[in-house]
């Protein structure tokens, strides 16, 4: 990977993720510069990895790197933004949800290398997928450090799967209603949180193995008039299908910028 120096503006969750992941065995970067807020996870991280330093500002972080990753809420972005100067050609990483990146550009005034991604929490331990959108070579060798890299060819590709990463809540709800469903009939709260994360791994490892069409695997496992079959055709009959579709297209809207969603 070229970027030797890179800085965070903004060290919440998704940063701390980013950094532990990069900066695990087999260090990826030399230097990571972190902002001064969310004073407590800066402090943390650069007391436990030497290549993290605490710039003063944001502005010295922009000043410092190579490359700047935008880590903070869509609601301050105009705000905090509006008091930054950029280096014309600088490489600049938007990890900001539900923003139009002609809007982010407009909002640094001046020409950059800028570059949306969706990374997950999953990259500290270097197992996320992450999508990038456009392609990049330095964006997608950092997050290939971190996992799989998917490079998005549109920005529709890139709204997809930015939709697709809002299910991350949902399924371990669905995981936490089975669980504690096994809890109120006897089980033991232990023995069925192992069962059901063990059970949704299997099943994740399953599709990722196979070429076979995820609608061809469900009906796999759903034996004619077995259990599985009765489960499925529960769910869709008591409308769980038409609600999770429903809530994606929202999502989608959402992320369009349709503010009436």
């Amino acid at each position: 990977m070229k970027i030797e120096k890179i800085g965070f503006i903004g060290t919440g969750t998704i940063s701390e993720a980013m950094i532990r992941g990069l900066l695990a065995e087999s260090p990826a970067l030399l230097h990571v510069i972190v902002s001064p807020r969310s004073a407590e996870i800066s402090q943390r991280l650069a007391a436990e990895f030497a290549e993290v330093s605490i710039a003063a500002d944001n502005q010295s972080v922009i000043d410092q790197s190579d490359m700047v990753v935008l880590a903070f809420r869509p609601q301050i972005a105009q705000d905090v933004m509006s008091e930054l100067k950029f280096r014309t050609g600088q490489s600049v990483l938007s990890v900001i949800a539900a923003t139009d990146r002609q809007t982010l550009l407009g909002w640094i005034g001046v020409e950059v290398q800028l570059v949306q991604a969706i990374p997950l929490p999953f990259v500290a331990r270097r197992e996320g997928v992450t999508a990038i959108f456009p392609a990049d070579n330095d964006v997608a060798d950092l997050f290939s450090v971190l996992g799989t890299t998917v490079e998005c060819d549109t920005k529709q590709e890139y709204d997809l799967l930015a939709a697709a990463s809002s299910l991350m809540s949902t399924v371990l709800g669905i995981m936490d209603m089975s669980a504690a469903w096994l809890e109120d009939n006897g089980l033991a709260a232990d023995k069925g949180r192992a069962y059901i994360a063990a059970l949704f791994t299997s099943l994740s490892q399953t599709a990722m193995r196979s070429d076979v069409p995820l609608v061809d695997l469900s009906r796999e496992f759903a034996t004619k008039g077995g259990l599985n079959e009765q489960v499925l055709s529960d769910f869709k009959a008591k409308g769980g299908h038409d609600a999770l579709i429903s809530a994606l297209d929202r999502v989608l809207r959402r992320i369009k910028g349709d503010t009436d969603t």
